[in-house]
């Protein structure tokens, strides 16, 4: 169904034409004096100097042509030139009981032109736990890709695994000094290798710190790690066999920490994905022309004539032949366009990495790596800081672990559920675990992405204010009330939507009825926090309805079953939210 907003245009189109004016100047915009009216188009203002008119005069003349509408109840010229739009109470409740008619999408409707979109978010390092760190880049890359399935475009999310380098080297190399006989490390050996990896994650997490220690103060130790790095990525096969194990066990140590928040990706591909494609994209740069030596290096120029500040080259190889990040992430592009041929592909990365992303589309494009209508778009985020302002640390000053942080939020939100003495110790835990992780995507995703944000225990978890733990209150006050009218017996399945019966009622019809417009508009512009504020005023909305009336209470039991749709209808409608925000609501708090 069309969005409220495009309904609402098309009428003021037909009274500026009907008034002799062009219609590009009937743009419609919500109100924002809430107080005076609903709706408003200012286009008077703007079409005055062409049609030499008092703005006022030309509001009136279009006014005129909108009176006796039934979509308005009321619509007024005011000086200087403001047309106010208030939306008629039966014409709000018939739009909403069409968005009710699709229960699924709420008249939300799919994309013309699906798309298939990749999505680069994740990126951690194998052998390593995840940390607040890669807090950001999941719950945002998530959300984005939710939207997108919803929007009916097809998501395809890949984790993009720090999974080549050095890293693999020095975790090579311990392992090798602490288990001097497994058989990886015997260059005779030419049978099946062991299926059950040498090390736990346990062991992992451990070796390659240690590793990584020595290596900055035992030099002998790093030129080792060096030559393992090289071998490994040279084919030798007892360190390929190994590289195997560091995969599948950090792997599903990761799956396991990813479902904890309610995160997935449909590829689980790394750096090491990419390498087979470099040889190849190297030659044909240097084939094309477009890569050369400078200082030792392979590099290519993006530099443009429009840049204000300096670009540097795109280095593609090192003076010594090895690649880099940018090599990884260009041959990641070449495998993507062979495998996928997405139209779009977004790297939801931390911000401070734009010059970066910068320098490595630009050398995609000039080198032919994508098509020329394939999108890549850079999504940087700002940084989750501590009460001080800095980067988010444990309180020794160490960066903290992604599940000790979510550990500690289920705990804080444990307490503040058994305060209440209503459940067993199971279901609270449960339900504990359900509304932090409501309290920590909603605390991210309702800041703007791209804006540093603080992380504040307290007020995440609170039930009272702009929180995800309010969000789900709200959701479960709703179940509550609709258990109550079941249980009463009743059924308010065929009942119609009546117009508002008073101002509170009329101002949630109003949110509710912008859904599907929100929902378009945070997808175009990938903008998870949208969906956020909306939640955030159609929780609002619903509580000061709640507060003003007394829904069980009513007598007549039309009006009855009618604010029962309405319950229904808004509850459906933070719940689709909800879930492309990544997270759910209990049954009870």
């Amino acid at each position: 169904m069309k969005k409220i907003l495009d309904v609402i245009t098309e009428e003021m189109v037909s009274a500026f034409e009907a008034a002799g004016l062009d219609a590009k100047y009937a743009k419609v915009t919500l109100s924002n004096r809430p107080d005076l009216c609903e709706y408003q188009c200012n286009g008077a203002m703007a079409a005055a100097k062409e049609y030499k008119k008092a703005p006022i005069m030309i509001a009136e003349a279009v006014v005129e042509q909108l009176q006796g509408n039934p979509m308005f109840e009321m619509v007024e010229a005011v000086k200087p030139g403001f047309m106010n739009l208030k939306i008629s109470k039966e014409y709000l409740a018939g739009y909403l009981q069409e968005m009710q008619a699709d229960e699924e999408r709420l008249g939300c409707e799919k994309t013309e032109h699906p798309k298939r979109i990749m999505i680069d978010y994740g990126g951690p390092n194998v052998a390593k736990p995840l940390h607040v760190g890669h807090l950001r880049s999941a719950i945002i890359g998530e959300s984005i890709k939710r939207i997108g399935k919803f929007m009916g475009h097809e998501m395809i999310g890949d984790v993009h695994l720090g999974d080549w380098g050095l890293q693999m080297g020095l975790i090579i190399t311990e392992l090798k000094l602490r288990q001097p006989d497994l058989v990886y490390f015997d260059d005779s050996y030419e049978g099946e290798y062991p299926k059950e990896a040498p090390f736990t994650i346990s062991e992992l997490e451990d070796i390659y710190p240690t590793a990584s220690g020595k290596s900055k103060v035992d030099e002998k130790f790093k030129e080792e790690a060096m030559q393992a790095t090289y071998e490994l990525q040279h084919g030798r096969r007892g360190y390929q066999a190994l590289l195997s194990h560091i995969l599948n066990v950090s792997v599903t140590d990761l799956k396991k920490n990813y479902e904890n928040l309610n995160v997935s990706f449909e590829l689980w591909k790394g750096e090491s994905d990419a390498q087979p494609y470099i040889p190849a994209m190297v030659q044909k740069m240097k084939d094309d022309g477009y890569a050369y030596i400078s200082d030792g290096a392979l590099v290519v120029d993006v530099k443009e004539d429009t840049d204000t500040k300096e670009i540097p080259p795109c280095m593609i190889l090192k003076s010594d032949g090895a690649s880099l990040y940018n090599t990884t992430d260009l041959a990641t592009i070449v495998w993507r366009m062979k495998d996928y041929h997405p139209d779009k592909i977004i790297y939801v990365v931390d911000k401070r990495q734009e010059l970066y992303f910068t320098q490595v589309f630009r050398c995609a494009r000039k080198t032919h790596l994508v098509d020329e209508n394939t999108e890549l778009q850079f999504l940087g985020f700002g940084t989750m800081n501590g009460k001080d302002g800095k980067p988010f640390k444990t309180r020794e000053g160490g960066v903290m672990r992604l599940e000790t942080l979510i550990s500690g939020i289920n705990e804080e939100m444990y307490k503040k559920i058994t305060e209440n003495r209503t459940m067993d110790e199971a279901e609270a835990r449960e339900t504990a675990k359900v509304v932090a992780l409501s309290a920590v995507k909603y605390g991210d995703l309702s800041n703007q992405a791209s804006k540093d944000y603080i992380f504040d225990m307290d007020r995440f978890t609170s039930f009272e204010g702009n929180t995800g733990p309010y969000i789900l209150y709200t959701i479960v006050r709703m179940k509550s009330i609709l258990n109550k009218y079941k249980a009463a017996g009743k059924n308010a399945d065929h009942a119609k939507l009546l117009p508002a019966h008073s101002e509170s009622e009329k101002a949630l019809m109003l949110v509710l009825s912008r859904f599907n417009g929100m929902m378009e508009n945070a997808f175009e512009e990938v903008a998870p926090h949208k969906v956020c504020s909306y939640v955030y005023d159609l929780a609002n909305a619903l509580n000061h309805f709640y507060h003003e009336t007394k829904i069980m209470a009513e007598e007549q039991e039309e009006i009855q079953a009618s604010y029962i749709r309405l319950l229904e209808l808004t509850k459906r409608a933070l719940e689709i939210c909800i879930d492309v925000l990544g997270f759910s609501a209990p049954e009870r708090m």
